[in-house]
């Protein structure tokens, strides 16, 4: 069988499903199903991997985050956290300086896991999911250095990803249907006899 492992960007996703009003409904989106989309029957699921981080500064956000993240693994997808940090920025209209966070570590943490992931072989197949162009270097890393491993794509809804594409091997563009096959029940029973259960967010509705 031919062993996948997927490295899902987090915000790369949510940011696509985010920008566009009718796609926030998809948010509560349980990766594990979502990797199952993209394997055929000769294949295996080794390993789904979500890059992430928590925005502190925003309690609710991160409230809502909190919850997919205990979602997700339950299922057996492994969380690996970045973090973000404060930068100054200049506005390019009144070129004022103001100061805002930044998702920081994502892409250097996909990057090492995808090699270390090669290297350690724990996958004949890598699918990156995002469409982020900065993991590239990695991407022809691995290819160099273990020529056998196939590394393919995922684009995000309403993303391209150009140079992410001419640097896999293969590539796929995840669709609404994708999305709407692979919610979450809204709400997932955590522990019947105390009644504890998971419930999606209301604004992800």
């Amino acid at each position: 069988m031919n062993r996948v492992a997927f490295f899902i960007d987090g915000f790369n996703v949510f940011h696509s499903l985010d920008c566009r009003k009718s796609y926030h409904k998809y948010k509560w989106l349980d990766y594990s199903a979502l990797a199952k989309c993209f394997i055929t029957s000769k294949d295996t699921l080794a390993d789904i991997y979500y890059f992430t981080a928590y925005a502190e500064w925003e309690p609710a956000k991160k409230a809502r985050h909190q919850l997919l993240i205990r979602a997700l693994t339950m299922k057996g997808v492994k969380i690996v956290f970045g973090k973000f940090k404060l930068r100054d920025k200049k506005c390019r209209h009144c070129h004022k300086i103001y100061q805002t966070f930044e998702e920081k570590q994502t892409d250097v943490n996909i990057s090492i896991k995808l090699f270390q992931c090669a290297y350690d072989d724990t996958f004949d197949t890598g699918i990156l999911v995002t469409g982020d162009s900065d993991i590239v270097p990695a991407i022809k890393a691995v290819k160099e250095s273990f020529p056998a491993k196939q590394i393919g794509l995922v684009i995000p809804i309403g993303r391209h990803a150009e140079e992410m594409k001419n640097a896999c091997d293969f590539h796929m563009k995840m669709k609404e249907k994708h999305l709407r096959d692979s919610q979450f029940s809204d709400s997932i029973v955590i522990d019947a006899t105390k009644n504890i259960t998971l419930n999606r967010p209301a604004t992800w509705k």
